[in-house]
């Protein structure tokens, strides 16, 4: 179930549910935080400057360098396959946490600067964020 707990409704049906499974006893319950859109936008920015220098597809860059190579442990899952058995499957972004997408932004980042030479703006960096939208939205098809 999702809430949205900026609003009046979404709060007290949380609430309820919450109360609910107090009462309950429920054994085990899982409260997850997904990463913020801000942030997913964010990513995409930062993945996109870097396909462009690069000279890579933003998916390339996603899936090989962003989860592959610098993030393994948190995207490359294992999993059971009907007709391949146990394989070897890339866990969504969307599925992330607050906290564990700050990480893998934050070691890719750190990755892009020190092994690729490409510097990522910080979250905070507006001015240089709004110009990398505005060149990905005019040359975004290339990317």
């Amino acid at each position: 179930m999702k809430f949205n707990l900026a609003t009046d409704m979404d709060v007290a049906r949380f609430r309820t549910r919450v109360e609910y499974h107090i009462r309950r006893r429920t054994p085990n319950v899982e409260l997850t935080e997904k990463r913020t859109v801000r942030q997913n936008s964010y990513l995409h920015l930062i993945l996109g400057l870097f396909a462009a220098e690069s000279g890579n597809r933003s998916d390339y860059v996603k899936e090989f360098y962003y989860k592959r190579l610098v993030n393994p442990e948190i995207f490359i899952v294992e999993k059971e396959d009907k007709y391949l058995g146990k394989i070897q499957a890339l866990r969504s972004s969307a599925d992330l946490t607050t906290a564990e997408m700050t990480l893998t932004i934050e070691r890719f980042r750190n990755w892009a600067s020190q092994e690729a030479g490409i510097y990522l703006p910080a979250p905070n960096e507006d001015e240089f964020l709004a110009y990398i939208q505005n060149e990905l939205e005019k040359y975004g098809q290339w990317i």
